[in-house]
């Protein structure tokens, strides 16, 4: 084995095991624990983690913030990472923003200057955007975090009609039309309810929660699945072509539209309960171009928003 062969294999190893002696390695490695001090000095010099600690007990660990071993990418897969990154670009907030300007940045500067530049030709044509909402979430890695923990968090939200003080279980996060939501169990309604992150004013407490004592699903795959399969309501509702291009750029509604040879179009498909609301926001500006058929209470909340507007436009 070459020395640069030993090196990455070292920097596996130790990585595995966090704490371990200079014998050791140079017992599993089959060399000198001479060499295996200079091994290990010259993987320090090039900004690898480790301290030591002197005496009988003593040996090498590994800081937090380990380094990880070399990872060799093709073009194509170098390639692929920045499109990938292409694809967040747009959103205010990250869980992991600085780290990802970083990241990119070593990871640019290690390529051959012709991937470079191919990179940054393919980086100014092609982008995933999404409207800027002005809402900025700094507490989306918190929250990130206490998912992945399983942490109870008492937070105080900011809703469309009210502020509240709750404790939730988060499920996960997750991103749609530049907003980050995060599902979460709210111990106030007893029910697993969505949250956006932008409207977390504050966290006031975090503490650990036992497994199982909740009705959380175990992914934010698995609670994306379950409300898509969900069926409260029947939605139909009939579209004029202006109507039509309205709703297909609209993510929920475009998945149940259909267009009609001869003009015009209709939404046909099964919606939860917590989503009837916000439907009915997103069809009272279109007018005539939409006509709820299905169900009955979407179209008595239509109504009931229409007299509120009268309201308050035509007080005396």
């Amino acid at each position: 084995m070459s020395k640069a062969e030993r090196l990455i294999e070292m920097l596996i190893t130790i990585n595995a095991k966090r704490d371990f002696t200079a014998g050791e390695l140079a017992e599993e490695f089959s060399v000198s624990k001479r060499t295996i001090l200079r091994d290990l000095r010259e993987l320090e010099e090039a900004g690898f983690p480790l301290y030591s600690e002197v005496g009988a007990a003593g040996g090498y660990h590994i800081l937090k913030e380990r380094i990880l071993p070399p990872i060799v990418f093709s073009e194509s897969e170098a390639k692929a990472v920045f499109f990938a990154c292409q694809a967040l670009q747009y959103y205010r907030d990250l869980p992991f923003e600085q780290e990802t300007r970083s990241v990119l940045k070593k990871f640019l500067n290690c390529l051959p200057l012709d991937v470079q530049n191919s990179i940054t030709q393919m980086q100014g044509r092609i982008a995933f955007w999404i409207p800027d909402r002005h809402c900025d979430s700094p507490l989306v890695k918190t929250m990130f975090f206490a998912a992945i923990c399983h942490n109870a968090v008492k937070i105080r939200y900011s809703s469309a009609y009210s502020e509240s003080v709750r404790t939730i279980i988060p499920v996960g996060l997750y991103a749609m039309n530049g907003l980050w939501y995060c599902p979460a169990y709210c111990m106030s309604a007893n029910q697993i309810r969505t949250f956006r992150v932008d409207r977390i004013r504050e966290i006031l407490e975090e503490k650990p929660c036992p497994k199982g004592k909740y009705p959380i699903p175990v992914s934010i795959q698995e609670y994306l699945e379950r409300t898509e399969i969900k069926k409260d309501y029947h939605l139909k509702i009939q579209l004029t072509d202006i109507g039509v291009k309205r709703c297909e750029s609209e993510c929920l509604l475009a998945g149940g539209l259909k267009t009609v040879p001869t003009g015009g179009g209709i939404i046909d498909m099964e919606i939860n309960r917590e989503a009837l609301e916000w439907v009915a926001d997103y069809i009272l500006p279109l007018g005539k171009h939409a006509t709820v058929l299905e169900p009955a209470e979407l179209s008595e909340i239509i109504r009931q928003k229409i007299y509120e507007l009268q309201q308050h436009y035509c007080e005396s």
